[in-house]
C-alpha cells in the first residue's frame, strides 16, 4: 500500500544547480539506508498543493491491496462487526478463517453483512476461507455526489417520519426504516474513502479533492447519518401503540418539523455549493431560533394535563432538537471551509 510515513525529524538540505538545468538535492543518509537506496533507484515524489513534495520509496509500489485475514468464532456477531470494520479502515481483501464448521453455512451472514457496504463481494468460499474482495476504485467514486445523495435520503426519511406520526400511517413508518439502511450504506462509504485517503496519495489523487474538502464532506456525512438515525427513531415511535396526540400538537409538530428539515437543508447548501459569510450566519442564527422554538414547545408539555402525550412528544421534539444541532454542526464545517479557502 502506497502510504504517507510518519515524520520523526526534520533536516534541512541546500537545493543546487547541476549542469545549468537540474536542481538537485541530497537525501538523508540515514533514510535511505533504511529504505535500501542506492545508485540507480528509483523514488516517487508527490507535490503537495500547500509546496510540499513527499519522497517515497519505490519498493512500496506494489503493495496496492490492503488485505486482512481474520479468525472468525462460532459467534455470528464476530463476522458482522469485523467486515465492516475492514471495509470502513480501507482494507481491499479480507479473508475469514472458520476452523470450527463448513464455511458454506456462514456464507449466508457474510452476505448479509456485506450488503450494507458498497464494493465488497464474496470471491470463493473453500473449506476452512470465505474469501472477499473489494470492486470499487476510487476513480468511480464521488465523495461529493455521495453526500449530497445522502443529505436527499435523510431528508426524505424524516419528512416521511413525521408525516408517519402525524398521520399513523404505519407504511409510511416502516418504509423509513428500511430506507436507514441506504443512509448507513452512503455513509460507510464515505467513511471508507476517506480513511483511505488519510494514508494514500493515490486515493486523494483518484477522489480528486483535497484532505481539507475530503474531512469536509465526511463531517457533514457524519451529521446527516446521525440525522437518519433520528428519522427512523421517529418512525419506530409512530409505531407505538401508545402514541396518540391531539390535534393542535400535530400542526404545531408538522409546523416545527418543516422548520427543523429547513434548517438542515440551508446548511448543506452552505458546506456544498459556494456562499458567503453572511449566509452561513444568517442560516447560524436561523438554527438558533429553531432550537428556541423547540424548547420552548418542550417547556409548554410540563404543564399538559396527558402525561403519556407529554412523554411521547418529549421523545420526538428531543430528535427535533439533536437534528437541528447536527445542521448547526454542519454550519460550523461550512463557517470552517469558508475562512479555509480565504486563507488560501
Amino acid at each position: 500500500m502506497e502510504c504517507v510515513p510518519t515524520v520523526a525529524y526534520m533536516e534541512t538540505r541546500k537545493v543546487q544547480l547541476s549542469g545549468g538545468t537540474t536542481y538537485t538535492v541530497s537525501l538523508p543518509k540515514t533514510w535511505a539506508e533504511e529504505h535500501g537506496i542506492e545508485a540507480g533507484s528509483v523514488l516517487r515524489m508527490h507535490t503537495g498543493d500547500d509546496g510540499s513534495l513527499l519522497v517515497e520509496a519505490s519498493g512500496n509500489a506494489g503493495q496496492s491491496e490492503r488485505a486482512v485475514e481474520l479468525t472468525v468464532s462460532n459467534d455470528d456477531d464476530t463476522i458482522r462487526r469485523q467486515l465492516p470494520a475492514a471495509y470502513s479502515v480501507g482494507v481491499d481483501a479480507v479473508t475469514l478463517i472458520d476452523q470450527s464448521r463448513n464455511p458454506s453455512e456462514r456464507r449466508p451472514v457474510v452476505e448479509d453483512s456485506v450488503r450494507g457496504l458498497s464494493g465488497f463481494e464474496v470471491l470463493e468460499t473453500t473449506e476452512s476461507r470465505i474469501r472477499l474482495t473489494n470492486l470499487i476504485d476510487a476513480e468511480n467514486v464521488d465523495v461529493r455526489k455521495s453526500t449530497l445523495r445522502l443529505r436527499l435520503v435523510v431528508l426524505a426519511m424524516h419528512r416521511d417520519a413525521l408525516t408517519a406520526v402525524c398521520k399513523g400511517d404505519e407504511a409510511l413508518a416502516r418504509q423509513v426504516i428500511h430506507r436507514d439502511d441506504e443512509a448507513d450504506k452512503l455513509f460507510s462509504m464515505i467513511t471508507r474513502h476517506f480513511r483511505r485517503s488519510l494514508t494514500n496519495l493515490r486515493e486523494v489523487r483518484k477522489l480528486g479533492y483535497s484532505r481539507d474538502e475530503l474531512f469536509e464532506y465526511y463531517y457533514a456525512a457524519r451529521q446527516f447519518e446521525r440525522i437518519g438515525d433520528h428519522a427512523e427513531k421517529i418512525a419506530t415511535l409512530s409505531l407505538e401503540p401508545d402514541l396518540s396526540l391531539s390535534a393542535a400538537y400535530i400542526d404545531r409538530l408538522s409546523t416545527v418539523g418543516d422548520a427543523v428539515r429547513d434548517v438542515v437543508d440551508d446548511t448543506a447548501t452552505l458546506l456544498l455549493e459556494s456562499t458567503d459569510l453572511d449566509e452561513i450566519l444568517a442560516v447560524t442564527h436561523d438554527a438558533d431560533r429553531v432550537l428556541d422554538d423547540v424548547d420552548a414547545f418542550d417547556r409548554e408539555l410540563y404543564d399538559t394535563d396527558n402525561p403519556g402525550e407529554a412523554y411521547m412528544l418529549g421523545l420526538l421534539l428531543d430528535s427535533l432538537r439533536r437534528t437541528v444541532e447536527y445542521g448547526g454542526n454542519i454550519a460550523d464545517i461550512a463557517l470552517q471551509q469558508r475562512i479555509r479557502t480565504a486563507v488560501e
